[in-house]
């Protein structure tokens, strides 16, 4: 049997009574995720536990290198669905204080009801077991968020993806709703290989004047299909440029030669702001995601391509840059509401403290400290994020974890957050560090799992 009871994770009566009473039936409102939209709208059942469990989850992927398996059995083309779970089952068997040592066992016990602690004596029985269960129960997309209890699934979408997706998935009535977030990476990433083909998707785009009236266009139709979220990713943020030179930058890159480092930054400095002041513009909350440094490999890259697991948190400090930016759209009053997801642990307090510059009256906690987030969203990350949130902001106003995920078994990520978030305030309540009055805090529980999230995206 599991080592996880009800329990797990829960250490005295106010922690269990918190999760118990407060959290563990809130439903989950998943502002930022990957999941492929094309394949929630098609439906089709899962052929096996390998496709609903392992395919495209670089998380997985990753923790199976460190363990040193062959590639062949993590996304080779001649090794069977079955190898390569076997395969995973024997990593993870090990995998002490590791997220997925947790999250994996959550997701078979939850979406499954295998009760069999994942390791390599257990991975056939639970490959036979689930593949069974299957089969009988045809698992789909759809049956998997409606049983997580979903009711609010933001995809992740580049400004030229097709948007008659969503309206179908409308169609179907089913009991969760599937929105776009607005992302313009690939035209941000001015560097790029591929950038003027992506640039191209736009429509004959050749200077910056045409650039911005195409991104501003796209929102309008994005936001015809219900789109209240953006998201902008980069490893740091970069100083405020003018607008002649990002234009001279364009210009130069759309001719086909390449660009500078220099000349790069120098161009996102500017789209970043731009960027920020459309979605103030039209009421678009903004997803800034810094910290990560990509594709490390460049022969893994060639392989396999993009986000297949060899990112990695960079040292980039852009705190001063971050602050000239968010003085600078304040002075105009051009803020929007805005969520900075920090990949460097070592920032914490330093974006904290800055947030708390930038707040004001139009929403609780306007400018927010972004859930633990990636090589973070694990129990010591969630918790030292705690700790920093409630040192120096207010949690009252959190608008709680999300799970940047492309796989669709992911929601017990956020049980497994509220486990965290209940022990720690349970534990505060254990001390005599706050008030005893279960209700009190509860309420602000069931806020941080759910309704500060449903309130801030105003959906």
């Amino acid at each position: 049997m599991s080592y996880m009871n009800e329990n797990f994770l829960l250490c005295g009566e106010n922690a269990k009574k918190l999760y118990s009473e407060y959290a563990k039936d809130m439903p989950i409102f998943d502002y930022h995720c990957h999941l492929p939209e094309v394949q929630i709208l098609e439906n089709k059942p899962f052929g096996d536990l390998f496709e609903v469990w392992l395919a495209g989850d670089h998380y997985k992927w990753r923790l199976m290198r460190n363990f040193g398996v062959d590639e062949e059995y993590i996304t080779g083309k001649s090794t069977s669905n079955k190898d390569k779970f076997l395969a995973y089952c024997r990593v993870l068997g090990t995998a002490f204080g590791n997220p997925l040592y947790h999250w994996s066992q959550a997701e078979l016990e939850e979406f499954f009801g295998c009760t069999l602690e994942i390791n390599e004596q257990n991975a056939e029985a639970i490959w036979d077991m689930c593949n069974a269960y299957i089969r009988e129960n045809e698992i789909t997309p759809q049956k998997l968020i409606e049983g997580a209890g979903v009711s609010h699934v933001f995809t992740t979408n580049e400004v030229f993806d097709d948007l008659s997706t969503f309206e179908k998935i409308k169609e179907k009535n089913y009991a969760f709703k599937v929105i776009p977030a607005f992302r313009a990476d690939k035209i941000m990433n001015i560097e790029a290989d591929r950038y003027n083909e992506f640039v191209a998707k736009l429509g004959d785009v050749q200077d910056i004047d045409a650039l911005e009236a195409a991104i501003e266009a796209r929102l309008v139709e994005f936001i015809k299909v219900g789109t209240v979220a953006s998201d902008i990713a980069l490893q740091g943020v970069y100083p405020i440029a003018n607008r002649r030179d990002a234009a001279a930058v364009f210009k130069k890159r759309r001719t086909g030669a390449r660009v500078s480092d220099g000349e790069a930054e120098t161009f996102k400095g500017y789209l970043t702001y731009y960027l920020f002041k459309l979605y103030a513009k039209y009421n678009i909350v903004t997803e800034l995601h810094i910290g990560a440094m990509r594709n490390n490999n460049s022969k893994m890259l060639a392989a396999l391509g993009l986000d297949t697991g060899f990112d990695s948190i960079a040292e980039d400090n852009s705190i001063r840059n971050m602050s000239r930016l968010f003085d600078a759209l304040d002075s105009e009053g051009l803020l929007p509401k805005t969520i900075v997801f920090n990949l460097n642990p070592k920032m914490n307090t330093e974006i904290m403290t800055l947030i708390g510059c930038f707040q004001s009256s139009e929403a609780r906690g306007k400018v927010q400290y972004g859930a633990a987030w990636w090589f973070l969203d694990n129990k010591v990350g969630m918790e030292r994020h705690l700790e920093d949130l409630t040192s120096t902001g207010h949690i009252g106003t959190f608008v709680g974890m999300l799970t940047d995920s492309r796989s669709f078994l992911s929601y017990p990520r956020h049980r497994y957050f509220r486990r965290i978030l209940c022990n720690y305030l349970g534990g505060m309540m254990d001390r005599g560090e706050i008030t005893c009055d279960a209700q009190l805090v509860g309420g602000v529980v069931r806020d941080v799992c759910y309704n500060n999230a449903r309130n801030y995206f105003g959906v």
